[in-house]
């Protein structure tokens, strides 16, 4: 009997101790989300577009333009900041977080780095002096673009030119409509009793716009 009752302690505690080493070994509690904003360290402003990357990983996001970003990985793992103009940053998760959120604040510092020596010399002789201010052509700057598409002779070859829009159509349709309503029910007037289509008939016959071309 004791023997039995020893063999079904020694089983539950066997189980009990498998249970709690399965889930200390469960991959769920080591996720962490870290929510953060990436910024100077000198004035404390934002800094955008930083790229944070997970090391020794394919995984990244990239902050805001606010700084803002949030990313998920594991306790224990390296995340690496980059941006241009600043200087990288490492920072490594701890293990011993609780809870699987956290919130972090990471400083970047500026990187001052020096280009090489530009020395900026005219043109060699004159002669090439004056075949460039001759051919060269210098493309218009904004100011000379937006004075050329407001130009009055622009406009009106625009407006001669550029095909009507849906309000334009409308508009002229409706036109239409309303003149033929004028008529419902009547005769539209005819242009023989006209004196102003008679005129126009008799100054044509004395131009002769109705002679026949012999060739």
């Amino acid at each position: 009997m004791h023997s039995k009752f020893r063999s079904l302690c020694i089983a539950t505690m066997c189980c009990i101790a498998l249970t709690k080493t399965a889930s200390a070994q469960d991959p769920y509690e080591n996720i962490v989300q870290i929510n953060g904003v990436t910024m100077t360290a000198d004035s404390l402003r934002a800094v955008p577009n930083v790229t944070v990357l997970v090391k020794n990983k394919n995984r990244g996001v990239e902050s805001s333009n606010l700084g803002v970003f949030s990313i998920v990985a594991y306790k224990g793992d390296t995340l690496q900041f980059s941006q241009l103009g600043f200087r990288g940053k490492e920072y490594v998760i701890p293990k011993d977080i609780k809870g699987h959120y956290f919130s972090l604040i990471q400083l970047m510092v500026q990187d001052t780095f020096y280009l090489p020596e530009t020395i900026i010399r005219p043109l060699p002789s004159r002669e090439q002096f004056d075949y460039a201010f001759k051919h060269w052509r210098i493309p218009d700057d904004k100011y000379e673009i937006a004075r050329k598409n407001t130009n009055a002779l622009m406009l009106r070859a625009l407006a001669y030119t550029l095909p009507r829009d849906g309000r334009e159509n409308q508009s002229a349709y409706q036109n239409i409509q309303s003149q033929n309503a004028v008529y419902y029910g009547q005769q539209k007037p005819m242009n023989v009793f006209s004196p102003l289509a008679w005129a126009e008939f008799f100054e044509a016959w004395k131009r002769g716009d109705f002679r026949k071309n012999k060739f």
